[in-house]
């Protein structure tokens, strides 16, 4: 049952995603913002469409939502750890991978609401290049999502945290607002099965800015990694 679930999910969200894309192609001819609301509507049918499997998804800590400017950094397991960010941040923009600018629609889409495009082997040039992008979107409130990783980790697995967020932060002087989620449990990070049980994705409290690099590596993996680790039970 599991599968045939699974199965049916996987066909509904390409039919969705396929009919969302290309339905709402005009919505390139307006303000971005109209991009950012297609991506709210796109995000909510794909978390409301888990029920078929079995799925509850929950959304804890909203006090801690950034309504303004502000770096977000999530715990990544599987890739509807990116879809949730649109669903229920107010004005989310990713730093994503230049491979993924070139797919149709979605590169297009991408660059309309203002992601930032990086060669992930650009070293310090492509650093400067989203320092200087993320202070053009955080004078319009926007929040950009960091996967503080990199990339994802099965759930339990051993974390590996890149210093490169800890850089943004003291150069943006923004507060940085940790997820922690338990996501990878349900949807792995590889394969079409989804497995019932209840998602969490729990906003956690933000990190002000001014500390110490050190400090605050220390502080964003902690919340994190500890928080996680108890939603993996779920």
């Amino acid at each position: 049952m599991i599968v045939v679930r699974s199965l049916t999910y996987v066909a509904l969200f390409y039919l969705w995603t396929a009919a969302c894309a290309v339905l709402a192609t005009p919505v390139l001819l307006g303000p971005a913002r109209w991009t950012l609301a297609l991506f709210h509507v796109w995000g909510r049918g794909v978390v409301g469409m888990l029920a078929i499997c079995g799925i509850k998804v929950e959304v804890r800590g909203r006090e801690h939502i950034p309504a303004g400017a502000a770096i977000v950094a999530p715990k990544h397991q599987c890739m509807l750890d990116v879809f949730a960010q649109f669903t229920w941040l107010p004005a989310s923009a990713f730093v994503m991978k230049k491979e993924l600018a070139w797919i149709p629609w979605f590169g297009w889409y991408a660059r309309k609401v203002g992601t930032i495009v990086i060669d992930r082997e650009g070293g310090a040039t492509t650093m400067r290049q989203v320092i200087r992008e993320g202070a053009e979107l955080f004078k319009q409130g926007r929040q950009v999502v960091i996967f503080p990783e990199g990339t994802r980790k099965a759930p339990g697995d051993t974390p590996d945290y890149k210093p490169g967020i800890a850089a943004l932060y003291r150069e943006l002087n923004v507060p940085v607002c940790p997820i922690a989620t338990n996501a990878g449990v349900h949807w792995p990070a590889h394969g079409f099965v989804r497995r019932p049980g209840t998602i969490v994705f729990e906003y956690l409290e933000p990190i002000q800015p001014g500390l110490k690099r050190a400090e605050f590596m220390r502080l964003l993996e902690e919340r994190i990694e500890t928080r996680s680790a108890e939603l993996l039970a779920l």
